[in-house]
């Protein structure tokens, strides 16, 4: 019998993602219970057993429900049934002061996902983590980031993969993985906060992309995903010279001189001056563009001004032909 098209598109992504891996080495695959996790989980165990890989699966208790402890032992136990060699799952912290809940979540995770990584290393390095963001996640996160006006990054979407982070699912859409899940027997979990208005994601996940679709004709999801990979080379070789720019200019005490900058393209100095903001303590989820114009102005519009106020209680000044970015 043939391979149902939803399980073979589900195992192909995850197969490209264990190419490169050399036999023996874990793998951690991130599992919250839900149809996309579990489906990565079920591939990555099918794949993992023909590359000679150790599949790890491991789930993270945000605590924002009250059976947030017993789900996380379900989890737990269906990861084991669907054959990963190890699993864990670690509790964590939210706290969502300055972030909100969704963002606070996604930190606490990653940070534990990446102690998991360090913690299963190698001599190749830190163990790569599978995530289960699928097209219609990414789809989301453009529209999101555009209704936020984050620029170019935004139309860039999330990455395939950063750090010990891989992503396999980016060409599979939700139905895939749903579809997958049931066709191999695997229950799997609705988490409500995918049923919550109140998050600006599910919003768009209920209402925005239909009505697109509808009133755009089928297949928006998959041309705003497609949209995110033809930018994404742009936004990562831009994001590439500002760093090594930064990390030229940038004094021991983080100011940059504003000659210097003033001989960079746009594109390449507000990045820069992006970056010594966030190396100084700006918090990333409140630092905007506006408040990078504003200090740009101090380089390109310099009349005397005093100061710009930026996130996390700091200043940006112009002194002695330098900008400086120090607590308020």
């Amino acid at each position: 019998m043939s391979l149902h098209p939803s399980v073979a598109a589900v195992r192909r992504g995850v197969r490209a993602a264990l190419a490169p891996l050399s036999p023996g080495v874990p793998v951690v695959v991130a599992c919250s219970g839900g149809p996309d996790s579990l489906a990565l989980l079920a591939a990555a165990v099918f794949e993992g057993r023909k590359a000679r890989l150790r599949i790890v699966g491991a789930v993270v208790d945000h605590g924002l429900q009250d059976d947030s402890a017993a789900h996380t032992a379900r989890v737990v136990e269906q990861m084991a049934g669907l054959g990963a060699d190890e699993t864990l799952s670690a509790r964590v912290q939210v706290d969502p002061a300055g972030l909100g809940v969704e963002a606070a979540a996604r930190r606490a995770r990653y940070a534990v996902l990446e102690q998991v990584s360090a913690h299963f290393a190698t001599a190749d390095g830190p163990a790569t983590v599978l995530l289960g963001h699928t097209r219609d996640d990414q789809a989301e996160t453009v529209l999101l980031g555009l209704a936020r006006g984050s620029g170019g990054r935004s139309l860039a979407g999330m990455r395939r993969s950063f750090g010990p982070f891989v992503r396999p699912l980016l060409d599979v859409t939700r139905d895939d993985t749903v579809t997958a899940c049931q066709v191999e027997g695997i229950p799997f979990w609705d988490d409500p906060h995918n049923a919550d208005p109140g998050y600006a994601r599910v919003r768009v996940r209920r209402t925005v992309l239909p009505v697109l679709e509808e009133q755009l004709g089928p297949g928006v999801a998959a041309s705003l995903a497609r949209t995110a990979d033809q930018v994404r080379h742009d936004v990562d070789h831009l994001d590439d010279l500002a760093e090594a720019r930064h990390a030229e200019l940038a004094a021991p005490d983080g100011a940059l001189p504003v000659d210097s900058l003033l001989a960079d393209h746009p594109a390449v100095r507000h990045r820069v001056l992006r970056l010594a903001a966030l190396a100084s303590g700006a918090p990333a989820s409140e630092l905007f563009h506006e408040h990078v114009l504003a200090v740009d102005a101090l380089l390109t519009s310099w009349h005397g001004q005093k100061w710009v106020d930026l996130p996390g209680h700091l200043r940006a000044r112009r002194v002695d032909g330098r900008v400086a970015i120090t607590r308020a």
